[in-house]
């Protein structure tokens, strides 16, 4: 399986500055710089792979600054997650509830749409760093220790998917849901992170980078799947 491609920032050309950062270089673009820098590393070579000297080579400032804005490479890791996290679960509420105050009756189809639409919508309309970030969040999501950050940031969009879908099927088993929701949660990260497995399997009929094509048709499995597995409960009379 080929790996995604993530472009890894290049030097600047600039010699780092040593020493406490002047105060205009103390701000939002310097912090910035770094968390761009961080975001594009570590999502093609993972925490591990990448040192905080890396980072400050690639963003073309002395290794100390790092330092000043975080306390270690975990608290810069933290910073680059949390950047988008937080406009990423803003989006995400505003369009479920857009969608609730929108509709007569909700359904499992239009639910699920809106969950998913705006993470798509970033990857293609937002700026390039959003494409290193959910393939970074779909390398976390892999790790025995991304789940608490996982559920850090976003449980609270996942549980007003939940209620959303209670009323799209009404009677429908906690336990289903949230099972469905895993399914979800994981094709979902992995048409997101771009991967081109299934270029290869398909022999270019498909194209992991079309996020356009992969679109409707992840929206059409995610959603087969949560009325698939609700009704094969009801069927076998466990709910």
């Amino acid at each position: 399986m080929s790996k995604p491609e993530h472009k890894v920032p290049t030097k600047t050309g600039k010699k780092p500055r040593r020493g406490r950062p002047r105060h205009s270089d103390d701000g939002v673009k310097a912090r910035g710089r770094l968390l761009d820098a961080a975001e594009s590393l570590f999502a093609a070579r993972g925490f591990y792979g990448v040192t905080t000297r890396q980072v400050a080579d690639a963003a073309g400032v002395d290794v100390a600054l790092i330092y000043y804005h975080f306390k270690n490479k975990s608290s810069l890791f933290d910073g680059v997650l949390e950047r988008r996290a937080r406009p990423l679960v803003s989006a995400r509420r505003d369009s479920l509830r857009a969608y609730v105050a929108a509709s007569r009756a909700v359904t499992v189809e239009g639910a699920v749409a809106a969950f998913i639409n705006p993470m798509i919508d970033l990857s293609l309309h937002g700026d390039a760093g959003w494409k290193s970030y959910f393939g970074l969040v779909a390398q976390i999501d892999n790790t025995p220790w991304g789940g608490e950050i996982i559920h850090r940031y976003f449980d609270d969009n996942v549980h007003e998917l939940i209620d959303i879908l209670q009323r799209a099927l009404p009677g429908s088993p906690m336990k289903e849901l949230y099972w469905a929701y895993n399914f979800l949660a994981g094709s979902m990260m992995l048409a997101l992170s771009g991967t081109e497995r299934v270029d290869r399997l398909s022999e270019g009929l498909c194209r992991a980078k079309d996020l356009e094509s992969a679109r409707l048709r992840l929206l059409n499995y995610c959603t087969g799947g949560f009325i698939a597995m609700i009704t094969a409960e009801r069927l076998s009379g466990r709910a």
